[in-house]
């Protein structure tokens, strides 16, 4: 834990020295905007390595998937909006509150009735009216359709047989079909989108 402390300080020292009077020009010019693209870029890098089999580099890139959290909480830190440790202290009460069934009385037997109660306080935490309303703008929309469908499957809204999926697909594409031969654009692009919304729920069955 003492090594692990060390070098996590050290870390937050090299970046705020990057930041500060004397460090790098261009680390002391960027904002947050500035450098948001990056933590989509380090992420899919990490999912590259760890796709490869290369645990090596899978550790480095994690590393540099964590770079880039330190210097975001080093900008935060400067601007006297939070620091690292905040963040840290964030998610490990976040993880405290989602297990009540580790760190508290509750007990629950499988993955499924965990997954159920993390979406169930989730919402309550954020006093949400609907389990996919905080879903990111920015996702991509395919990568948007597999996690709503996720999340109501978490909850019990899901189909029991991939036969049933496949049948959806078929119907979706019928009325695609439909839509072109009437000619209208907004009704096509409409159906399309379903035939999608599908075929994405079709691929998370197989």
């Amino acid at each position: 834990m003492a090594t692990q402390t060390r070098n996590i300080t050290r870390l937050l020292r090299i970046v705020a020295r990057l930041r500060g009077p004397s460090g790098c020009p261009w680390d002391r010019e960027q904002t947050h905007r500035s450098i948001r693209h990056s933590l989509i870029e380090e992420c899919y890098e990490a999912l590259d390595a760890l796709d490869a089999g290369n645990i090596n580099e899978f550790r480095d890139e994690l590393g540099d998937l964590l770079l880039q959290i330190v210097f975001h909480a080093q900008m935060a830190r400067e601007a006297g909006a939070f620091d690292f440790d905040r963040v840290a202290k964030s998610i490990a009460d976040k993880l405290v509150r989602r297990h009540p069934h580790v760190f508290g009385r509750k007990r629950l037997r499988t993955s499924a009735e965990v997954l159920k109660q993390w979406e169930v306080l989730k919402k309550a935490e954020r006093n949400s009216h609907s389990i996919v309303g905080d879903l990111p703008k920015g996702l991509p929309a395919l990568l948007k359709a597999d996690k709503i469908q996720r999340k109501v499957a978490r909850v019990g809204f899901d189909w029991q047989r991939v036969d049933d999926v496949v049948a959806k697909v078929e119907e979706e594409l019928r009325e695609l079909k439909g839509a072109i031969a009437s000619g209208s654009r907004k009704q096509f692009e409409e159906e399309l989108g379903d035939l999608l919304f599908a075929a994405v729920n079709l691929a998370r069955f197989e």
